[in-house]
């Protein structure tokens, strides 16, 4: 508790500093610029000026978007319940969309450097077009250099005869770690979520993949409706004695960071009462990281904490660290390439119709201008581990010196970020309010609340956002 009350005067002194907003709000620093900010793009221009990694490699995203119910937190267009009929019509326009890319791409396959599957809920499908969906994906791939093949589960569809077939499924296809969305295991909780398992079937769903041989990360939800640091303890303190190897934290977001508004604001509209103040919301992070400490788990990337270094996502690494090339393929899908960043469509219809036409189902990206390249250089990779000098001057063809100077020195001052002649890097200070932080070296234009939700402190984020003294644009 000692530890927590110093993180909540940290928090208000750092929000007087100009770092955090006013209300407490967050925004997650996931991409740069944010996707909620990227104009219409075509997939011809998406492609027009771009050539292929020299090792023609690619992390690969595969996206499945049906679940059995919604959870009242998901912000994700999805396909309720079982529509069998639809799941076959998606496979094929799935499998339709990868053709065209490769296509285009001048590939007969696509040399996977690591790939994961999420949704919605990929394993929502029956056996026989898990397999059709394992095979497309088998068929299209090059697997002989991947070094992660993950997929993020239910608990639910992984237990009993049916799940445990599943698993044995998704392991002879090569899969070897599992993302379980548990989100809590507290049942008062997992029923205010709309989530259609209990605590017992998240506990036999974890039990059941680690006999099966898997890499297991388990995801949890804190600041909910209804949770209270006491109950979020209790959760903790159970999560850690399963012997997981990795487990995930992430705060709710109660606005939507794309196209689809999650129930979860209307929830909060009807019962405030119930919600968690922001220092509430904060004493459980800090509770949370406590208590995994304790038990040897240690923040690996950002938010996930493991008990051994090996044990992280390769496509998170790759694709917000290492900045590498990055295909995706379904509906709400990104690419995510080394100057560029395409979207697809949030349209089911779209989807369909655009692959009909033999078209990729994009609809808004980006051509990354020179110092948006800058800034997305350093804002993924300082937010999720480190920035390395050597590697952001490969990136950008300049150095780490030349630019925002007075941002890191000022982030620094305030025991933020430390630095040596090889890297910048958060502080466990900087670490704890990393989205905050990463937002620094957002442009003007891309910060995401504006600039009268800050104090005029230090820390403003309007402030020192000139590259080499002068405005370039964002």
């Amino acid at each position: 508790m000692e530890h927590i009350s110093e993180r909540l005067a940290q928090y208000e002194e750092l929000q007087s500093l100009g770092l955090i907003v006013r209300s407490g709000d967050f925004f997650p620093s996931v991409h740069y610029p944010p996707i909620t900010m990227y104009p219409p793009l075509t997939p011809e221009e998406l492609l027009a000026t771009y050539t292929p990694p020299a090792d023609g490699k690619f992390d690969i995203y595969a996206h499945v978007p049906f679940c059995r119910q919604r959870c009242l937190f998901c912000h994700y267009p999805v396909q309720l319940g079982e529509r069998s009929a639809e799941k076959d019509q998606y496979l094929s326009a799935f499998a339709q969309e990868m053709d065209i890319y490769m296509e285009r791409l001048g590939y007969t396959r696509l040399k996977a450097r690591s790939i994961l599957v999420g949704g919605g809920t990929p394993t929502y499908l029956a056996l026989d077009q898990l397999e059709r969906f394992l095979q497309i994906l088998d068929r299209r791939l090059d697997r002989r250099e991947c070094t992660q093949y993950n997929y993020d589960v239910d608990p639910v569809t992984l237990i009993g005869k049916e799940g445990n077939e599943r698993l044995k499924m998704m392991r002879d296809y090569g899969v070897d770690r599992l993302t379980i969305g548990v989100q809590s295991l507290n049942p008062a909780t997992l029923k205010l979520m709309n989530r259609h398992h209990g605590t017992e079937q998240a506990l036999e769903s974890i039990s059941d993949a680690l006999k099966f041989g898997f890499q297991v990360n388990i995801e949890f939800i804190f600041g909910y409706l209804g949770q209270t640091l006491e109950n979020w303890i209790a959760v903790i303190e159970q999560a850690v004695g399963l012997g997981v190897h990795e487990i995930q934290l992430y705060r709710l977001k109660f606005e939507a960071y794309g196209d689809f508004q999650g129930p979860v604001k209307h929830q909060r509209e009807r019962h405030p009462e119930v919600v968690p103040t922001v220092q509430e919301t904060l004493a459980m992070k800090q509770a949370a990281i406590n208590i995994l400490n304790v038990h040897g788990y240690r923040e690996n990337l950002r938010r996930v904490f493991s008990k051994q270094p090996e044990y992280y996502s390769h496509y998170a690494d790759n694709q917000c660290c290492g900045l590498l090339d990055q295909l995706g393929f379904g509906l709400t899908a990104f690419s995510s390439l080394r100057d560029r960043f395409g979207l697809n469509t949030q349209s089911f219809d779209e989807y369909y119709r655009m692959i009909g036409e033999r078209r990729l189902p994009l609809n808004r990206g980006l051509i990354r201008s020179w110092e948006q390249q800058i800034r997305w250089a350093i804002v993924l990779p300082l937010k999720n581990r480190r920035v390395w000098k050597n590697y952001f001057h490969k990136v950008t063809n300049y150095s780490l010196n030349e630019v925002f100077r007075p941002k890191i020195n000022a982030l620094k001052k305030h025991g933020l970020l430390t630095e040596d002649e090889e890297k910048i890097e958060l502080t466990p200070l900087g670490a704890f309010f990393a989205d905050e932080v990463a937002q620094q070296f957002h442009y003007p234009d891309h910060i995401p609340f504006p600039r009268s939700d800050y104090a005029n402190g230090d820390l403003n984020p309007y402030y020192y956002q000139e590259i080499f003294g002068g405005n370039h644009g964002g």
